[in-house]
């Protein structure tokens, strides 16, 4: 069993939110990255309040001891080109690169019904199969390439709730038709909550898991989600998700496999939650020592406090 080559990280999301601006729109930067910090983690992602040039953000995650773990990037790949989407990404994934980062969280957001798709019923989330898969595979597969020749990052792609990629049969048509190059975010949260064997993936599909995020599922909230088809903003505010341990996510599968697979990467905690309900450091320092000590992660990582 080693864990050497895991590092712990946080999303910002648990003290604001990237859609939902009231959610945190209180919290300063400042505050995030030395919570964070304080809670024990090593990384940090992007958030909406991080500045986007590396003369401003370095300076503020150096000050507190932090690295940039990845960042996330709406992609439409779906709906234009490659050439279109090279562009798009170009000053995000350089600031990733000079900062660090080894990987582009990339999620999908052609298709989408709706001028706001996440508060659109969640039975209106769009079906893989409504497109031209071999197609599309092909434009994520050629910008998989052109991102790690030319950044040195390796794509990430986010299996979501609401996004193309979200139920288990649509992972696996997405898996089979792309290539060794585009990696994979396992997410547990959207994972559990889209009805995907994570067991499954994780064996069959390990090798191209490049990112990890761990948040959890309250299940009575996922029931109401589904049972009144509420939106995924409505899910998110009725607290659908929490951080890994405090719901019903079985995590033994992922435990194991970053424990046996030689997985060199990032844990991500990540939940978005309101930091009302959710005091951010008391949270994610549960969340740090839950994680640390269920993936037997060296106590050399960080001191936890």
């Amino acid at each position: 069993m080693t864990t050497a080559g895991v590092q712990l990280g946080v999303s910002p999301l648990c003290w604001t939110n990237d859609v939902l601006e009231d959610l945190g729109g209180d919290i300063p930067l400042e505050s995030c990255l030395q919570q964070a910090a304080a809670a024990g983690y090593q990384g940090i992602e992007l958030g909406r309040k991080f500045p986007r040039t590396v003369s401003e953000l370095e300076p503020l995650l150096s000050a507190v001891g932090l690295q940039l773990a990845s960042g996330w990037h709406s992609g439409f790949l779906a709906d234009r080109s490659v050439e279109e989407e090279i562009a798009a990404v170009r000053d995000h994934a350089n600031l990733l690169r000079q900062l660090g980062a080894k990987v582009m969280v990339y999620g999908e957001c052609g298709q989408l019904p709706g001028i706001t798709p996440l508060d659109e019923p969640i039975s209106r989330s769009p079906a893989l199969s409504s497109i031209d898969l071999a197609r599309y595979a092909a434009r994520v597969n050629a910008f998989a390439d052109v991102l790690l020749r030319d950044y040195g990052l390796k794509i990430a792609y986010h299996h979501h709730l609401m996004m193309l990629v979200e139920h288990d049969d649509e992972l696996e048509s997405f898996m089979q038709h792309t290539s060794h190059n585009v990696g994979l975010v396992l997410d547990s949260g959207h994972g559990y909550a889209g009805g995907v064997d994570i067991a499954r993936v994780l064996q069959k599909y390990g090798s191209r898991i490049v990112h990890i995020h761990l948040k959890d599922v309250r299940p009575a909230i996922l029931q109401r989600v589904y049972q009144q088809d509420l939106s995924f903003n409505d899910a998110v505010r009725a607290g659908l998700f929490t951080v890994p341990g405090e719901g019903c996510i079985d995590y033994a599968p992922i435990i194991e496999f970053v424990s046996h697979s030689g997985y060199q990467g990032w844990l991500i905690v990540e939940a978005e939650q309101d930091p009302q309900q959710a005091p951010p450091l008391a949270t994610a320092t549960r969340a740090a020592h839950w994680v640390s000590q269920q993936f037997h992660l060296p106590h050399s990582i960080k001191e936890i406090a």
